[in-house]
């Protein structure tokens, strides 16, 4: 992807050295995990054990925090290896705290190895309960009359599905009401994908070690481990830091000031290339959002009969009437005007409701290959070059792809299913083979970049699956590039905002039935508070997980 704009040169920069000063975590897979944990002890001679007691002291630390520890009567289940140990850790820390603690093996003890058979005999030597568990009924009424519960059994190694006495001590577990602390990740939970391997812990917190893992992160996974914290168990903080190639969260640096000179031509210009019969809220909803979001100029390239319909909810857009076929799409006679007009834009946005008609297909896919600026593919547009693919990758200009999953698996060539269970995997493989920037749309949407970068945004809510709140996605994206982000920061900027708006509308109206039209009313009001400060509940959200 070969690109260089000059213009606004001095803005993006402030956007550039601004974000190197900007902390953004790092979310890691198992194996890297793995990697950082081999690092400490080989390389740092931080001894395992270490490792370990910072881990259980930082858990008892928001147990003491979250339930109280004097007086109060804990369970907690460990299974083998060292989450169990860390669980040990947890235990001891209780009991030298004033809690009662009855620690429960659903593993066999003369496995534990290294630091967590070191912890496992020193719990032997305290008067601490340590039961081996051979059925479920053996700990139900240990759990109906605790304060809290300790889930230390999978930790992140789990590779398969939960059954037998394992799967019945979790549905005691959450089925108990009472609050539960996992370490970690919440057990039953794939700490590389956050899927659910059969059934899995619900907890009310969550401490895990080192950095976030994927799975803490990802939906379904994330759904399940409450409030989420994470120790670095003393892991220095260029070992945190890793590669700049890896999973990170998403934290833009803001926006440019706006310069007090502004005009409409300063503060972007964007075209629309959109709309089709029966399609006439996409395209309005896109060219619209782009001005809601504080961009200047929006053209709106729309067949001719649609343009005094839309002209009557946007007025303030610029239209660009064009030739349409018998089925109200666009025509291919309109390509070299809409090259030319391209040429003059900032960033051109092509697919909302363009409707599936071959002839319009077409067009799509010579526009895709001879506009020389960036350009912003959506909806329909993914449809009519997804089988094309080598139009995405050879071109010169930056491309911008933000599919749904349906989207997702034309592009990638991948199933549904693999994509909901492998997303960043399959995400970093079709940004590098598009060359391109692809935002890949749902809960916790993530976007790629062509280098391997993966960014997982913490914005937005449920309501926003609703037909339309796309189209304002793509407007919001090319606001920010047009008012002086770099083209990376504006989509990681554009995706953040859109998910704010959503949040804004869902605090003032509910989750329930928010539209398009509400996420598009609501970007002022991000864009202010975006600035200005966001709400203390949802800048918490966005920030990630608390660092003990």
């Amino acid at each position: 992807m070969i690109f260089i704009d000059f213009k606004d040169k001095e803005r993006r920069n402030f956007c550039r050295e601004k974000r190197t000063k900007e902390s953004v975590m790092r979310v890691c897979s198992v194996q890297e995990m793995r990697a950082m944990d081999r690092y400490a002890i080989e390389h740092l001679a931080i001894p395992e054990e270490i490792l370990m007691e910072n881990a259980g002291l930082a858990a008892a630390a928001v147990l003491k925090r979250e339930i109280g520890i004097p007086g109060r009567k804990f369970v907690i289940f460990c299974g083998g290896g060292n989450n169990g140990g860390d669980g040990f850790v947890v235990a001891r820390k209780v009991f030298s705290d004033g809690g009662t603690v009855r620690v429960f093996l659903l593993a066999d003890p003369e496995k534990f190895r290294g630091a967590a058979r070191t912890n496992l005999d020193i719990l032997k030597r305290l008067p601490i309960d340590l039961i081996s568990v051979e059925s479920a009924e053996q700990v139900r009424c240990d759990i109906r009359h605790c304060h809290g519960i300790v889930d230390a059994i999978f930790g992140t190694g789990l590779d398969r599905p939960v059954g037998g006495l394992f799967k019945e001590v979790i549905d005691l577990i959450n089925g108990s009401g009472r609050k539960v602390l996992s370490l970690d990740i919440p057990s039953g939970v794939n700490g590389d994908t956050g899927e659910i391997m059969g059934v899995a812990v619900q907890a009310d917190f969550t401490v895990t070690f080192g950095l976030p893992k994927i799975g803490n992160i990802l939906y379904p996974g994330f759904s399940r481990g409450g409030k989420l914290h994470v120790c670095h168990i003393s892991f220095p903080p260029d070992l945190q830091a890793g590669t700049s190639r890896g999973v990170l969260l998403n934290n833009p640096p803001p926006v440019p000031p706006r310069n007090l000179d502004a005009h409409k031509g300063s503060v972007g210009e964007a075209l629309f290339i959109a709309g089709a019969a029966n399609y006439f809220g996409a395209p309005c909803f896109a060219a619209l959002s782009f001005l809601k979001a504080g961009g200047g100029y929006s053209r709106l390239a729309a067949p001719a009969s649609m343009i005094p319909s839309i002209a009557q909810r946007g007025g303030e857009i610029v239209f660009v009437p064009q030739r349409e076929t018998a089925a109200g799409s666009l025509s291919g006679d309109n390509f070299e005007e809409l090259l030319a007009l391209s040429a003059k834009m900032d960033m051109v946005v092509i697919g909302p409701g363009l409707s599936l008609e071959e002839e319009t297909k077409s067009l799509v896919r010579a526009l895709v290959q001879d506009i020389a600026r960036p350009l912003l593919i959506d909806g329909d547009g993914i449809t009519a070059v997804a089988s094309r693919p080598e139009l995405i990758s050879e071109r010169k200009a930056p491309t911008i792809l933000t599919p749904h999953p349906g989207e997702m698996a034309r592009l990638s060539g991948m199933s549904i299913q693999d994509i909901r269970r492998e997303r960043i995997r399959i995400l970093q493989e079709t940004a590098a083979n598009l060359r391109a920037i692809v935002v890949l749309k749902g809960a916790h949407s993530l976007i790629g970049m062509p280098d391997g970068r993966v960014f997982i945004n913490l914005s937005g809510n449920p309501g926003m699956a609703t037909a339309g709140s796309g189209d304002v996605l793509t407007g919001t994206i090319a606001a920010m590039y047009g008012q002086g982000l770099p083209l990376e920061d504006a989509v990681c900027k554009g995706v953040l905002i859109h998910g704010l708006s959503g949040d804004l509308a869902a605090e003032a109206r509910g989750e329930d039935g928010i539209t398009a039209q509400d996420i598009l009313n609501f970007l002022p009001e991000a864009r202010k508070a975006d600035r200005e400060g966001v709400p203390a509940e949802l800048f918490r959200r966005y920030s990630g997980p608390e660092i003990l």
